[in-house]
């Protein structure tokens, strides 16, 4: 399909509304950075298509040409058009969305850009979710829903009254522990080599502070 797809663009074709309905949601994860900048944002207003599953890169580009092409719609219309490509929406766009009563679903708001989901406040996830808000009950344990939960406050997670816990209670704070990659056995090398040392560097130190 990807060599389909370069050969089209070879030819001097061009990725237009009947491309992109020919590519769909299924291969357009496809579609490296400078091909997706080759879209016409008024191309996406006849293409259906749907980049959840794509790499955040390639998100972040078709949210953009989306925003551009459905920004003349009015609530609800912008709304229904601009959901499949809402996993590359900064904070500030989905801060927006939270005043105007969305209703987004619980895998939609899942789905969300890692750092614009982890930026939101309690009552801007409220106002994202509306009807959909105990969903987050039932979600609390998956990831990024949890991560989110354990950054926010516990007092401010119970005004959602939807029973959430695993906030961070009033005097700690909660973090988010990163997952480091394993270290390969040649990057241990001068970390074995250290400890090898260590116990010598700490008699040498010990000895230098008692004559000192």
């Amino acid at each position: 399909a990807s060599g389909v797809i370069n050969r089209y663009l070879e030819l001097g074709n061009a990725l237009d509304a009947t491309a992109l309905n020919v590519i769909g949601t299924r291969y357009i994860c496809l579609l490296n950075e400078t091909e997706l900048n080759m879209i016409d944002p008024s191309s996406l207003k006849l293409a259906s298509l749907n980049p959840s599953a794509c790499s955040q890169s390639t998100k972040d580009i078709l949210y953009a040409k989306a925003k551009l092409a459905f920004s003349a719609q009015p609530f609800p219309a912008y709304y229904e058009l601009i959901e499949p490509y809402l996993g590359g929406a900064p904070a500030v766009d989905l801060r927006a969305l939270s005043k105007k009563n969305v209703n987004m679903n619980i895998s939609t708001f899942s789905n969300l850009r890692r750092d614009s989901l982890m930026s939101l406040t309690p009552p801007e996830v409220q106002g994202l979710l509306g009807v959909y808000l105990p969903e987050l009950k039932r979600w609390q344990n998956t990831p990024p829903i949890r991560d989110w939960v354990q950054t926010q406050k516990q007092s401010e997670l119970d005004k959602l009254d939807i029973g959430l816990t695993g906030g961070t209670q009033e005097g700690y704070i909660n973090l988010v522990t990163p997952k480091f990659q394993t270290p390969s056995s040649a990057s241990l090398g001068p970390v074995a080599t250290m400890l090898h040392l260590l116990p010598s560097l700490l008699v040498t130190l010990l000895v230098m502070s008692l004559l000192s």
